[in-house]
């Protein structure tokens, strides 16, 4: 075909492609422009000219919707460049190099990537509400209520053969697409049969050998899972399935504290010296030849790791915008944290059709004990808070993906289903108060005298359960030699129920001050709570009356039922009008119900205003022009729609924990969707020995983004979140990779390689408010926006720079490398500061890792010993506010250097 006839086809297609968008403002999803197939010799040479045929790439495994990606060997063509969007591929060999144990840290490694708390990764300073995580091109489900998508740490990069991450999006992903999609592809047909094992140790300087906190549990903690200790008793049990109130005559609340105060789950203990962390991991798998020309492969694996962490935090609250202290506190934390993961994957080959089956399995468990004392400038009061705490996280993702190819003609399919559970039973906070008054007899004593001016007892229990169903197909099909069309459609069904139960336990009537002074176990002891129902025992020992009572502080609302439900469908062109010029053309259109409903204590809708129904519908175009100026030279330009939907934790008006950030979050069930559009610019260069160079320039306008705020109820920080009336985003990356051989430096360098992997991003953000603006946060009437939010400001989570360098040495004929890694986030807003306060700061800083990993062979089989050194600066977290002058810590503590070996042998 003619390059005329080309170029008037595609304007053809273009107007059939773009027309709806006319019709619609919204933004536009993630997309994925790459081939189903490896290209053939004739094709790459028409594509891609070789300048240096002797460079070869391994084999890198991509499952994405639409298509899988697969380059298999093919000179010149790593996946970054072949692709037609913008991407950045972690494949076996990079993330090992690394050195990191998952995947989350591993990710840190790519452009405008990093990462906030326990594996929650950010695409270019973009909180994770902005960031998509797929597996195996299919959604997951969140096991934390706190965060959009699953904390990716919780991955070991055992089970990971590739990670994709593509910050342009195409209309074969979902239409929540801010900053990028992160798509992982896990192992599915090995070359060969083989078993690995691995085991290792590690501490650091904050935690190993030193003085910690803990309490019993149960008898198999160190396991990740619970021998039934925590199950929640008879009597409890009975009053949550009644559906009754707690002050209804017909609930037993003597039966129910008898149960409560279980030594083993609310007594802090001190540990002289916490151990090493410790881990250890099997994989096996093998293949083996089928139908003639197929190949069926099983991969199983199975790991453990335990680990504990002393945080000693500081943690300050302000008066007013001079930064005049309220309260000052310092809270020892010991988190032990415990993590199970197994797989077990089918994969099998026919000829050019490629099935998946995968089945997943990942318990994240931590076990939280901490002591606190804290000063209160308002009252010169004193207290003393202990908390004990179990987290249990769990995901089970079983999941079916087949592509088929039949000559031009391609076929992807994808079904899913995923179960996240999370279980805080027994969430116990004791606090002691201290009046430091003169006058009093006890000022100088520590009391809990269950009451809310000097002291309290409360224990909460929260659990939660989401299922996930996915179905997709896509069709391909080669048009043309210059031109393929994809036609897709998916389906997913989110189904959440939430329910947290808090009590307030308090003494009434005349309770002796004396006995505030028992430690927790014996303040809610079966002889302290059976006197204080029994009036006879105080009449003879001459003291009370006093009696206990209960509160439900969650009773009108101890639940919510919530869904989403997405129907899209989208349709894609890649075409070449010109030799030198591709086209990645396609749009998307999304069907959305989302829902929350508060259920009472009968578990059915408790007709509660705090309900939330958004109900939308989007199309979402998408395009992407590449143009090869020169063999090694090429430029890309995109522009696209998208969207992204507050989340079930930001919608829910109920009050969670994390452990992480040390504070409370609740829901703001009046938040409507944000809408993107984005632009993005950037040119490529490519030479010798896999080296390449590029350098972007990317534009977010944003309706409505969704930010935290951070406000006061009862002298405890609570953040929310509330629609910004809008924002912009833009900024530049530049990354580069350089292998040198030195060969010619001869002898012990011949097989010797340099590689130095640096990147760069730079961002601006804005807030855009104005006095006319108005901000919906439930439960209070619509306010000016200005209350919640200033102009000018930077969006929450979006660092100015962030930089990524790594500096390594390896072997190319045998396993030896040695790496150091830099990493660097200037800081960032974690909240917004109501009313006069500045907003929360947190600054990452710079962080200095060291990696070894050196191969031989004993006994036959293939060893791999790896050295770590993480945290060489010694760099703490800082969570801080400021006005220039003064400064608050609001969650800062030192983290330790680390060091840790491992030695895994595969046979």
């Amino acid at each position: 075909m003619s390059t005329s006839k080309r170029v008037s086809a595609l304007l053809l297609l273009t107007t059939a492609l773009c027309l709806p968008g006319q019709l619609l403002a919204q933004e536009a999803a993630p997309d994925t422009a790459i081939q189903n197939e490896p290209a053939d010799d004739a094709d790459v040479a028409a594509v891609e000219p070789v300048a240096e045929t002797e460079e070869e790439f391994e084999e890198t495994e991509v499952s994405v919707p639409g298509g899988a990606i697969v380059v298999t060997g093919r000179r010149r063509q790593d996946v970054g460049r072949a692709s037609s969007q913008v991407v950045s591929v972690l494949d076996t060999a990079s993330i090992a190099r690394t050195g990191e144990g998952d995947i989350a840290g591993a990710l840190t490694r790519v452009t405008g990537l990093s990462t906030v708390g326990n594996g929650l990764v950010y695409v270019r300073g973009l909180g994770d509400r902005y960031s998509l995580a797929l597996l195996n091109g299919l959604p997951l489900p969140s096991p934390q209520p706190l965060s959009r998508v699953v904390p990716l740490d919780i991955f070991p990069t055992s089970v990971i053969a590739s990670s994709l991450v593509q910050k342009t999006y195409s209309a074969n992903f979902p239409g929540e697409f801010g900053g990028g999609v992160i798509n992982l592809t896990t192992r599915a047909v090995p070359d060969e049969s083989f078993v690995k094992v691995s085991v290792g140790a590690s501490g650091d300087g904050e935690t190993t050998g030193g003085r910690g906190y803990t309490y019993y549990g149960s008898s198999y903690d160190w396991f990740g899972f619970d021998d039934g200790r925590r199950t929640v008793r008879p009597a409890l049990q009975s009053y949550l399935d009644s559906g009754l109130s707690i002050e209804d005559p017909d609930v037993d609340q003597r039966a129910i504290l008898l149960e409560l105060g279980d030594p083993n789950l609310i007594l802090l203990q001190q540990i002289d010296e916490l151990p090493l962390n410790l881990s250890g991991g099997i994989t096996a798998g093998t293949s083996f030849d089928v139908f003639g020309d197929g190949r069926f492969g099983v991969i199983a694996t199975a790991s453990i790791s335990n680990k504990w962490r002393n945080r000693y935090i500081t943690s300050q609250t302000a008066v007013n915008q001079d930064l005049d202290l309220d309260s000052d506190a310092r809270e020892f934390v010991t988190d032990n944290r415990i993590l199970v993961n197994t797989m077990l994957g089918f994969g099998l080959e026919v000829g050019e059709h490629r099935f998946r089956l995968t089945n997943l399995f990942i318990r994240d468990s931590l076990k939280r004990a901490s002591l606190e004392q804290s000063e209160d400038f308002q009252n010169d009061d004193t207290d003393l808070t202990q908390n004990t705490a179990w987290f249990e996280r769990q995901l089970f993702d079983t999941q079916f993906t087949g592509e088929l190819k039949f000559a031009d003609l391609s076929i992807d399919l994808r079904a899913g289903y995923a179960q996240t559970q999370r279980e805080a039973p027994y969430e116990w906070t004791f606090r002691y108060t201290r009046s430091n008054n003169a006058n009093d007899p006890l000022g100088d004593v520590f009391l809990n005298t269950l009451d809310p001016q000097r002291g309290g007892a409360i224990v909460a229990f929260s659990d939660l359960t989401e299922d996930l169903y996915y179905g997709g197909l896509d069709v391909s099909y080669q048009l043309a030699d210059w031109l393929g069309l994809t036609v897709g459609g998916a389906y997913t069904d989110t189904q959440r129920l939430s329910q947290r139960r808090e009590f307030d336990i308090r003494a009434q009537g005349d309770y002796p001050d004396v006995f505030g002074a028992f430690r927790p176990d014996n303040l809610l002891g079966d002889a302290l709570i059976e006197l204080g129902y029994d009036r006879e025992a105080q009449d003879a020992a001459g003291i009370g009356p006093f009696s206990y009572t209960i509160f439900d502080t969650t009773g009108s609302d101890p639940a919510f039922e919530a869904g989403l439900e997405i129907k899209a469908g989208y349709i894609q062109a890649r075409a070449q009008p010109v030799e030198p010029v591709s086209l990645d053309l396609g749009v998307r259109y999304e069907d959305a119900l989302q829902q929350v409903i508060p259920l009472g204590l009968d578990g059915l809708p408790s007709g509660s205003a705090n309900t939330t129904l958004i109900a939308n519908d989007y199309f979402l175009p998408a395009a992407t022009l590449t143009w090869e100026i020169t063999d090694n030279f090429q430029a890309r330009v995109n522009a696209s729609r998208t969207i992204a939907r507050p989340q079930f934790r930001e919608l829910i008006f109920q009050t969670y924990f994390d452990p992480e950030t040390n504070r409370q979050f609740n829901g703001n069930p009046q938040l409507v969707d944000s809408e993107l559009t984005n632009y993005e610019a950037r040119l490529e260069y490519y030479w010798g020995s896999g080296s390449r160079l590029s350098i972007a320039g990317f534009y977010k306008d944003i309706e409505r983004p969704i930010e935290v705020f951070s406000s006061f109820s009862d002298n405890e920080r609570i953040s929310g979140f509330a629609n910004a009336p809008s924002a912009t985003l833009y900024g530049t990356e530049l990354e580069l990779q350089w292998n040198k051989d030195l060969y010619s430096l001869g002898d012990w360098w011949e097989s010797k390689r340099f590689v130095a992997i640096a990147n760069y991003t730079y961002t601006q953000s804005e807030l855009q408010v104005t006095a006319s603006d108005v901000a919906l946060v439930f439960p209070s009437a619509p306010q000016p926006a200005t209350n919640y939010f200033r102009d000018g400001v930077p969006l929450t989570g979006q660092s100015d720079h962030l930089v990524n360098l790594q500096l390594g040495l390896e072997d190319l004929d045998r396993l030896s490398q040695a790496t150091f890694l830099v990493s660097y986030s200037s800081e960032r807003v974690t909240s917004r500061g109501t009313g006069s306060l500045p907003d929360i700061l947190e600054d990452p800083g710079l962080r200095l890792d060291f990696v070894v990993r050196q191969g031989f062979e004993m006994a036959g089989a293939d060893l791999e010993l790896k050295l770590e050194a993480r945290n060489i600066t010694g760099r703490g977290y800082q969570e801080y506010q400021t006005n220039g002058t003064n400064r608050i810590d609001i969650n800062s503590y030192d983290v330790g250097r680390s060091f840790s070996v491992s030695l895994s042998a595969e046979f």
